[in-house]
């Protein structure tokens, strides 16, 4: 050992420090958490989930002892929000509340992002979603979807719809709805789902496609039509509603979804049981019920069904954004 180590204690320190590192990380997932998390939620506060993402924080603080702290960073569609968890450190103190106009449609729509969905995520679970409604202004002399798709086809062009923005679901689906049946329809956008709403509900716009948790309320009570559902299956709050299909219109259904992931490289351990507590809150009794009280569902699929739904709605959604020349930037 006058040159140093022996090959034998050279091979047993290196040994030593190899399983040593492969200790490491179950011992710190094991330890999770020792300080508050915080969820981002690229939003503003309000909307059903981001009350279902609180009811998540509070499960997970009473199962884990620390605090799990919502946090609302709104702005540019979410894309600022989402950036802002892409690129936190994956050692399980960020957690990311995010939906498919986060993730599918800014991808679609933008060129450039300054993240990567499938590249900078790590996927837990979707956790519910909400079927879309196309609804049009009483004045409008339309009641059903044959009525629409032919009085547009007598004035192309004329008939405007509202969206929430350049890179949001009511402008994808709506555009899609376009190709689908081979109208022409003007694009109006709004800085979000009130204007939006609103809008419509002034005759501003007398066309919207909108999630159904947004517009229940207000087919209910008579202020907007409900046309079609954009879902496979009527929904057991609006039974009298049609579907695209049954209305003779495939493949434009359109939903909104709602999910949570982390960034890519948070230890597993940690987002097993993550997910364990969130299929514990939606379990819960007045969960589902405020969820399917709005025409909303339950998933709670794996992260690999999540992943392949991610891969699969950006693909659906950039060809619908090359055929009708969808981008804002």
């Amino acid at each position: 050992m006058r040159n140093g180590l022996s090959n034998e204690w050279r091979g047993f320190f290196t040994l030593g420090a190899v399983l040593l590192a492969g200790a490491t990380p179950p011992t710190f997932a094991q330890n999770w958490p020792v300080k508050p998390v915080r969820i981002i939620y690229p939003s503003a506060p309000g909307g059903q989930y981001d009350a279902l993402l609180r009811s998540v924080s509070q499960r997970l603080h009473e199962t884990f002892g620390q605090s799990f702290v919502v946090d609302n960073r709104a702005g540019a569609n979410g894309i600022i929000g989402t950036e802002l968890g892409a690129k936190s450190p994956p050692d399980g103190y960020t957690l990311v509340g995010t939906t498919n106009s986060m993730l599918v449609m800014n991808k679609a729509a933008f060129d450039k992002l300054p993240f990567e969905p499938l590249r900078d995520f790590a996927f837990i679970t979707i956790m519910m979603s909400s079927p879309f409604v196309l609804c049009v202004h009483p004045s409008l002399p339309a009641k059903s979807v044959s009525d629409l798709v032919a009085l547009a086809k007598k004035r192309p062009g004329e008939l405007t719809y509202g969206s929430f923005g350049p890179a949001s679901v009511p402008l994808f689906g709506t555009e899609l709805f376009q190709q689908k049946t081979g109208i022409k329809l003007t694009h109006i956008p709004y800085k979000g789902g009130t204007p939006a709403a609103m809008a419509l509900l002034a005759g501003e716009v007398p066309i919207l496609l909108n999630s159904m948790l947004n517009q229940l309320s207000l087919i209910r009570a008579g202020r907007v039509r409900a046309l079609a559902l954009a879902g496979p299956t009527r929904l057991p709050v609006l039974p009298d509603l049609p579907t695209f299909v049954e209305q003779g219109i495939a493949g434009a259904d359109t939903e909104g979804w709602y999910a949570l992931a982390a960034p890519r490289g948070t230890p597993p351990d940690i987002l097993r049981r993550v997910r364990e507590v969130i299929g514990a809150t939606l379990k819960l009794r007045d969960v589902r019920d405020n969820i399917e009280s709005t025409g909303s569902q339950i998933i709670f699929n794996t992260p690999a069904e999540f992943e392949a739904r991610v891969r699969s709605d950006i693909e659906k959604w950039t060809a619908v954004a090359r055929i009708a020349n969808i981008k804002p930037n």
